[in-house]
């Protein structure tokens, strides 16, 4: 087993990249200056400079929406954690797998008001589907993995990682051999439907007078074969169908069954 000592920073990019990441959408401040000086000691991770935090979210939503991969945000402490509440919250209400890593004052400053310190986990708890607060260098590496699995697996969402300055800056050891792990202890998200609820739909769509497809961004999260599911499932029935923002390219816009988009 292939040990290394690396500073949490360090740990960070390698988390990242060993989970196939190769882009983050960052705005520098003083708390995260580990974290870039680390992106800047190597060449494989990307980063996207943006103008601002809030940009940087929607950046790497759009970065997700059109790659399949989990969109990845760098901001500081205080008003730069703020400033990416809107992006977090629009990730969450659209699905969208976003990593947000977000500075933070050092540990022995929690709590004491200081300098562009903010309650991250707090503002963001109704904003995400979980968040960290770092208080460990050694508990680092499984948090950056399990933060990854937590934001792609089942609906995909935004979780933010808060990263304290001493942890960034600290030191330990890391397992370069590391297995990264497909499931968790307590997040077990349902991804097949149950038979029951199932059938209760086709006999209420069966006996409906007239029935309406309305399909949104599940469809599209689930992939080409869920929408290419979907067609089929219209053809055969024959009913009309409508789709939400998010259902978008779900369906053929040129088929005569499809009413158009809803609102």
């Amino acid at each position: 087993m292939a040990k290394k000592k690396l500073s949490g920073s360090e740990i960070i990019i390698q988390c990242l990249l060993d989970n196939g990441i190769d882009t983050v959408f960052g705005y520098p401040g003083g708390a995260v200056l580990p974290i870039y000086d680390a992106l800047f000691a190597q060449n494989a991770l990307h980063h996207v400079l943006v103008r601002q935090e809030g940009g940087a979210v929607h950046m790497a939503e759009g970065f997700a929406r059109s790659t399949g991969k989990i969109g990845v945000v760098l901001v500081t402490s205080g008003p730069g954690a703020t400033n990416a509440v809107t992006g977090l919250t629009d990730a969450l209400m659209d699905s969208v797998p976003v990593l947000c890593l977000t500075g933070q004052v050092p540990t022995h400053l929690i709590g004491n008001d200081a300098f562009q310190e903010a309650d991250t986990t707090g503002i963001t708890r109704p904003c995400t589907k979980h968040n960290y607060l770092v208080k460990d260098v050694n508990d680092l590496a499984r948090i950056m993995n399990e933060a990854i699995y937590v934001a792609k697996a089942g609906r995909p969402g935004p979780v933010v990682v808060d990263l304290p300055k001493d942890i960034l800056i600290a030191e330990t050891s890391f397992n370069l051999d590391q297995k990264i792990q497909k499931k968790h202890k307590t997040y077990r998200p349902k991804i097949k439907g149950d038979n029951t609820k199932i059938c209760e739909a086709v006999e209420l769509i069966a006996k409906a007078k007239r029935p309406l497809f309305y399909c949104g961004g599940g469809v599209i999260n689930s992939g080409p074969k869920a929408c290419k599911l979907l067609a089929e499932f219209v053809k055969i029935t024959n009913y009309p169908i409508t789709l939400t923002l998010m259902g978008l390219g779900a369906f053929p816009a040129s088929d005569k069954k499809f009413l158009g988009m809803v609102g």
